[in-house]
Protein backbone atom coordinates (compact mmCIF):
# COMPACT_ATOMS: atom_id res chain seq x y z
CA UNK A 1 0.00 0.00 0.00
CA UNK A 2 2.73 2.78 0.86
CA UNK A 3 4.25 1.75 -2.39
CA UNK A 4 1.57 2.72 -4.35
CA UNK A 5 0.65 5.41 -1.95
CA UNK A 6 3.96 7.32 -2.59
CA UNK A 7 3.97 6.34 -6.85
CA UNK A 8 0.55 8.25 -6.59
CA UNK A 9 2.48 10.91 -4.68
CA UNK A 10 5.34 10.93 -7.87
CA UNK A 11 2.59 10.71 -10.37
CA UNK A 12 0.53 14.29 -8.99
CA UNK A 13 3.96 16.13 -8.40
CA UNK A 14 5.28 15.04 -12.21
CA UNK A 15 1.77 15.74 -13.78
CA UNK A 16 1.40 19.25 -11.77
CA UNK A 17 5.36 20.54 -13.05
CA UNK A 18 4.52 19.29 -16.35
CA UNK A 19 1.17 20.72 -17.31
CA UNK A 20 2.81 23.93 -15.30
CA UNK A 21 5.43 23.90 -17.56
CA UNK A 22 3.49 23.86 -20.81
CA UNK A 23 1.31 26.80 -19.49
CA UNK A 24 4.40 28.61 -19.12
CA UNK A 25 6.12 27.49 -22.59
CA UNK A 26 2.32 28.41 -24.18
CA UNK A 27 0.50 30.55 -22.86
CA UNK A 28 1.21 34.62 -22.73
CA UNK A 29 0.54 35.84 -18.82
CA UNK A 30 -2.97 37.12 -18.00
CA UNK A 31 -3.97 36.41 -21.69
CA UNK A 32 -6.62 33.68 -21.43
CA UNK A 33 -7.24 31.02 -24.28
CA UNK A 34 -10.84 29.88 -24.26
CA UNK A 35 -11.31 26.27 -23.75
CA UNK A 36 -14.55 26.11 -23.45
CA UNK A 37 -17.31 28.57 -22.71
CA UNK A 38 -17.19 28.00 -19.00
CA UNK A 39 -13.23 27.46 -18.88
CA UNK A 40 -9.84 29.13 -19.85
CA UNK A 41 -6.13 28.14 -19.78
CA UNK A 42 -4.94 31.73 -18.33
CA UNK A 43 -1.19 31.84 -16.50
CA UNK A 44 -1.03 33.63 -13.72
CA UNK A 45 1.81 33.77 -10.62
CA UNK A 46 0.43 33.38 -7.43
CA UNK A 47 3.09 34.84 -4.72
CA UNK A 48 0.55 33.88 -1.50
CA UNK A 49 -1.36 30.78 -0.90
CA UNK A 50 -4.68 29.33 -1.52
CA UNK A 51 -7.12 31.90 -3.73
CA UNK A 52 -3.82 34.32 -3.54
CA UNK A 53 -4.30 34.69 0.41
CA UNK A 54 -1.56 37.03 1.43
CA UNK A 55 -0.57 37.53 -2.17
CA UNK A 56 -0.15 41.30 -1.57
CA UNK A 57 2.43 41.02 0.98
CA UNK A 58 6.29 42.19 0.80
CA UNK A 59 7.43 38.58 0.76
CA UNK A 60 7.96 36.93 3.74
CA UNK A 61 4.78 34.67 2.93
CA UNK A 62 6.88 32.45 0.52
CA UNK A 63 9.20 31.42 3.35
CA UNK A 64 6.42 30.85 5.49
CA UNK A 65 4.40 29.26 3.32
CA UNK A 66 7.58 27.03 1.94
CA UNK A 67 8.62 26.01 5.36
CA UNK A 68 4.87 25.24 6.47
CA UNK A 69 4.64 22.98 3.24
CA UNK A 70 7.54 21.28 4.39
CA UNK A 71 6.72 20.58 7.74
CA UNK A 72 3.42 19.43 5.98
CA UNK A 73 4.85 17.03 3.61
CA UNK A 74 7.15 15.60 6.30
CA UNK A 75 4.45 14.66 8.60
CA UNK A 76 2.11 13.34 5.29
CA UNK A 77 5.55 11.04 4.52
CA UNK A 78 5.33 9.32 8.03
CA UNK A 79 1.60 9.04 7.94
CA UNK A 80 1.87 7.08 4.72
CA UNK A 81 4.38 5.34 5.94
CA UNK A 82 2.04 3.91 9.51
CA UNK A 83 -0.65 3.49 7.15
CA UNK A 84 -2.16 0.18 7.84
CA UNK A 85 -3.34 -1.89 4.82
CA UNK A 86 -6.43 -1.59 5.18
CA UNK A 87 -6.34 2.24 5.19
CA UNK A 88 -6.77 2.48 1.19
CA UNK A 89 -9.29 5.53 1.04
CA UNK A 90 -6.79 7.43 3.12
CA UNK A 91 -3.67 6.53 1.70
CA UNK A 92 -5.00 8.07 -1.85
CA UNK A 93 -6.27 11.40 0.31
CA UNK A 94 -2.88 11.29 1.75
CA UNK A 95 -1.13 11.10 -1.26
CA UNK A 96 -3.58 13.56 -3.15
CA UNK A 97 -2.56 16.16 -0.34
CA UNK A 98 1.05 15.17 -0.53
CA UNK A 99 1.24 15.00 -4.11
CA UNK A 100 0.00 18.73 -4.32
CA UNK A 101 2.08 20.53 -1.33
CA UNK A 102 5.17 19.56 -2.82
CA UNK A 103 4.17 20.11 -6.60
CA UNK A 104 2.96 23.58 -5.15
CA UNK A 105 6.10 23.86 -2.46
CA UNK A 106 8.40 23.20 -5.77
CA UNK A 107 7.03 26.35 -7.65
CA UNK A 108 7.38 28.34 -3.94
CA UNK A 109 10.72 27.45 -3.39
CA UNK A 110 12.41 27.64 -7.32
CA UNK A 111 10.29 30.19 -8.69
CA UNK A 112 9.06 32.53 -5.53
CA UNK A 113 5.72 31.83 -6.82
CA UNK A 114 3.14 29.03 -7.65
CA UNK A 115 2.25 28.83 -11.44
CA UNK A 116 -1.47 28.74 -11.70
CA UNK A 117 -3.51 28.69 -15.17
CA UNK A 118 -6.95 26.36 -15.01
CA UNK A 119 -9.90 29.12 -15.01
CA UNK A 120 -13.53 28.70 -14.39
CA UNK A 121 -15.84 31.00 -15.16
CA UNK A 122 -19.84 32.38 -15.46
CA UNK A 123 -20.08 34.87 -17.22
CA UNK A 124 -18.08 37.96 -15.18
CA UNK A 125 -17.47 35.64 -12.03
CA UNK A 126 -14.51 34.23 -12.04
CA UNK A 127 -13.13 31.53 -9.90
CA UNK A 128 -9.67 32.21 -8.38
CA UNK A 129 -6.88 30.44 -10.95
CA UNK A 130 -5.36 27.08 -10.00
CA UNK A 131 -3.12 24.48 -10.88
CA UNK A 132 -3.30 20.18 -10.54
CA UNK A 133 -1.80 20.21 -7.36
CA UNK A 134 -4.51 22.23 -5.90
CA UNK A 135 -6.97 19.95 -7.56
CA UNK A 136 -5.06 17.18 -6.05
CA UNK A 137 -4.93 18.52 -2.44
CA UNK A 138 -8.99 19.59 -2.85
CA UNK A 139 -9.79 15.89 -4.08
CA UNK A 140 -7.40 14.86 -1.01
CA UNK A 141 -8.89 16.75 1.32
CA UNK A 142 -12.62 15.37 0.50
CA UNK A 143 -11.03 11.78 0.84
CA UNK A 144 -9.85 12.74 4.05
CA UNK A 145 -13.39 14.05 5.18
CA UNK A 146 -14.71 11.04 3.29
CA UNK A 147 -12.44 8.53 5.09
CA UNK A 148 -13.30 10.17 8.84
CA UNK A 149 -16.61 9.71 8.00
CA UNK A 150 -16.88 5.96 6.21
CA UNK A 151 -13.52 5.01 6.38
CA UNK A 152 -11.99 1.85 8.48
CA UNK A 153 -13.19 1.57 11.90
CA UNK A 154 -10.53 3.07 14.29
CA UNK A 155 -9.59 0.81 17.23
CA UNK A 156 -9.16 2.12 20.39
CA UNK A 157 -6.54 1.37 22.59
Amino acid sequence: MRFLCYLLVLVVVSLDLWTKNMAEAYLMYNQPEVILPVLDFTLRYNPGAAFSFLADQSGWQRYFLSGLAAVVSLFLVVWIYRLKPQEKLLGVGLALVLGGALGNLYDRVILGHVVDFISFHWNNWYFPAFNIADSAISVGAVLLIIDSFFGTEKTSS
